[in-house]
């Protein structure tokens, strides 16, 4: 694959206005698909599923099997409707959308078209720097989602060159909410940040109303990009391109921003853009051709024949409008003062997605500083490490437990990583830990003067230095008795004994 050329992205900016426009899709967390009664279950047990094992007739395509609404993705979907400010219809109707699924048995898909279930809304986005920014929502619309494809025998994973592919339907007729913003203009050069600022968004809130895991890298979040330039000073819009399933939110960052350079340096060069999707590569930074886009008349929509309109009832509607929590951008300045954060710290929590087990950790007992530090540095480093999310390591009370621990004395800082790296190793909770590896400090007076006169012995000198007032020569006799004992120690209770002893 040739590398496209890029233009500089400032000159880009210069030259031409991006335009934008986001297509998020949300796999609910519902216990069952969303026509059938095959199993939905939690992301881990659903990725660790045999092929083909979470299905149903209806999956399937098979004939004589119908579609039956699953209620409870229903009220998931009018709670997201609203979180995102839109009005619920009083009727919205499914829709056939027909387009050569080769992961979906029935080759086409049950979606909505022009009676979605939410529109006419709105989201607020907070930049890095607090710049708010409202970002239209045309509509919310209830579809299934298709299964999955795995391309044998060729070299790249990818369906060119492969052998043949295998079908899993486990993930066919997976509940989804498609979020679908109306256009966006005047990002300016910020139109990258805004794009990985709207996709965290919607993330915090489909998390807060508790409906999704919402985690790109496991698809149950996907966003698809569209990004088209037009000359400054004119109001023609340009050819937009989509660029699909984007899978981190700076991978959006990048692929919106990639686009833009692309985009501009084929117009400045006198070419023309071709309506397309596009595939998005983490490893090289860049954006390939996929097939051309289809507008909706391709699709030949029609009203899905075996399904009622869904009529929600008003009553319903308030009762999940008066249930709906804090808005995101409202709680993060609500938090961030009740903790005494920074911007920059936290920045921190909220870029490295770890609001909601901060705030869990602090509910458990940690103070907001540590709880911060614990799952910004250590935790965080281990979890790179592992290539997991930092989430999947420990749990907030093991580390409120742990960070207990420290605030009484039974263990050091670096006893703590320690301690630590047992729990994440499965061996048990914080004080379990301490108890198996006999991590806990020494306090005992008798054990550490005992350490004390070893390591005084070993520096005769040291003494008459700290009789002559050279207080700070105690700290090669802390230092000794620490790697003595193996860090261990209570560090502070022996510097008071070792001036005790200079004091006799």
């Amino acid at each position: 694959m040739a590398t496209a050329k890029l233009m500089d992205f400032d000159k880009a900016l210069e030259l031409f206005e991006p335009v934008l426009g986001f297509e998020v899709h949300v796999e609910l967390n519902t216990n069952t698909k969303m026509f059938s009664d095959a199993p939905n279950p939690a992301n881990e047990t659903f990725h660790a599923a045999e092929p083909n094992t979470l299905i149903a007739p209806v999956d399937l395509g098979l004939p004589g099997s119908l579609p039956v609404v699953n209620e409870t993705a229903i009220r998931s979907s009018i709670s997201l409707g609203l979180a995102l400010g839109c009005s619920i219809a009083e009727s919205s109707r499914f829709a056939r959308k027909n387009y050569f699924y080769p992961d979906l048995g029935k080759n086409y898909q049950i979606s909505q078209y022009d009676e979605p279930i939410a529109y006419d809304g709105s989201v607020e986005v907070e930049l890095e720097d607090g710049t708010l920014i409202t970002i239209p929502i045309e509509r919310a619309h209830m579809e299934e989602d298709a299964g999955k494809l795995t391309h044998m025998g060729g070299a790249t994973g990818r369906i060119q060159g492969a052998e043949y592919s295998l079908v899993d339907y486990n993930r066919a007729g997976v509940p989804l909410v498609e979020i679908v913003t109306n256009i966006i203009y005047g990002t300016a050069h910020r139109a990258p940040e805004v794009a990985k600022a709207y996709v965290q968004a919607i993330r915090d809130i489909v998390r807060g109303l508790g409906i999704s895991e919402a985690r790109l890298e496991r698809g149950n979040l996907r966003c698809d990009a569209n990004v088209s330039l037009r000359p400054r000073g004119t109001d023609k819009l340009g050819t937009r391109t989509e660029t699909k399933n984007v899978n981190s939110m700076r991978s959006v960052e990048r692929a919106v921003r990639y686009e833009i350079q692309r985009q501009a340096q084929i117009l400045a060069d006198g070419g023309t853009i071709t309506q397309e999707t596009r595939h998005w590569h983490e490893d090289t930074g860049t954006t390939s051709p996929g097939r051309p886009k289809s507008d909706a008349d391709d699709y030949r929509y029609f009203p899905e024949p075996d399904l009622l309109p869904v009529e929600p009832a008003a009553e319903l509607i308030e009762e999940l409008r008066a249930a709906l929590p804090e808005q995101p951008v409202a709680r993060r300045r609500r938090l961030m003062t009740e903790w005494g954060f920074t911007d920059l710290e936290f920045q921190d929590v909220r870029n490295g997605g770890l609001l909601e087990v901060v705030e869990a950790t602090i509910a458990a007992g940690a103070a907001p500083a540590t709880a911060r530090k614990w799952w910004t540095g250590e935790i965080s480093r281990l979890a790179n490490a592992q290539e997991k999310e930092a989430t999947e390591l420990i749990s907030p009370e093991n580390v409120a437990a742990l960070q207990q621990l420290v605030d009484a004395g039974t263990l050091t800082d670096k006893l703590a990583r320690q301690v630590l790296e047992g729990v994440i190793a499965g061996e048990g909770t914080p004080q379990e830990v301490v108890d198996a590896r006999g991590l806990a400090v020494v306090s005992d007076d008798g054990a550490l003067i005992a350490a004390i006169d070893e390591a005084l012995a070993a520096q005769p000198d040291v003494m008459a230095k700290i009789k002559d007032g050279k207080v700070q020569a105690a700290g090669a006799v802390i230092g000794a008795v620490m790697k003595a004992m193996k860090g261990q120690a209570d560090a502070a209770r022996v510097r008071e004994l070792i001036l005790e002893r200079a004091a006799q």
